[in-house]
Formats: C-alpha cells, sequence, structure tokens
C-alpha cells in the first residue's frame, strides 16, 4: 500500500504538470486555431487586411484555445497515470 507522502507528491505532481498543461494548451491551440482560420479565410477569398492575421481570427483563436486548454491535460495525465513498462515490472 503506498505511503500518504507518496500519495501526496502523486497528487501534487500531477497538479503542477496539469496547470504548466493547461498554459501551453492555451496558447498552442490559439495557433493552431489562427492557422485554420488563415486557411479558411484563403478558401473564402477574404482580405483581412495589413495588420491582421485572417479574417474573424479571433474567433477561431478562442474556439482553438478552449479545445487546447481541454485537451492537452487530459492527453498528458491519461498518460502520466498509465506508467511506463517499468513501472508494471515492479508489480
Amino acid at each position: 500500500m503506498a505511503e500518504p507522502e507518496e500519495n501526496e507528491y502523486r497528487i501534487s505532481r500531477r497538479i503542477g504538470i496539469g496547470c504548466v498543461t493547461v498554459i501551453a494548451g492555451f496558447f498552442s491551440g490559439g495557433m493552431i486555431g489562427v492557422f485554420i482560420g488563415k486557411v479558411v479565410g484563403s478558401f473564402r477569398g477574404c482580405n483581412p487586411g495589413p495588420e491582421l492575421p485572417a479574417c474573424d481570427w479571433q474567433v477561431y483563436a478562442g474556439i482553438g484555445m478552449l479545445i487546447g486548454v481541454v485537451t492537452l491535460p487530459i492527453l498528458v495525465l491519461n498518460r502520466l497515470m498509465r506508467g511506463t513498462p517499468a513501472d508494471s515490472k515492479k508489480e
């Protein structure tokens, strides 16, 4: 049975990794969303103007950020909780 200190370490480690991946997912999702907006805008024939990256870029960035904030931490924590093959051999 795992010691209470070891469980506390695992929980705090997951919280720390979750917080970092939320931030990374926010920014990476936003960048991917703007890229998708740029591709969609080029297919629509949209001219965004001299200072803007794409037409309606804020909509695509916002949706991308939301998706990134949710999916990246889930993927990372799922992989972390699965463990490594060496962990399964210890049991």
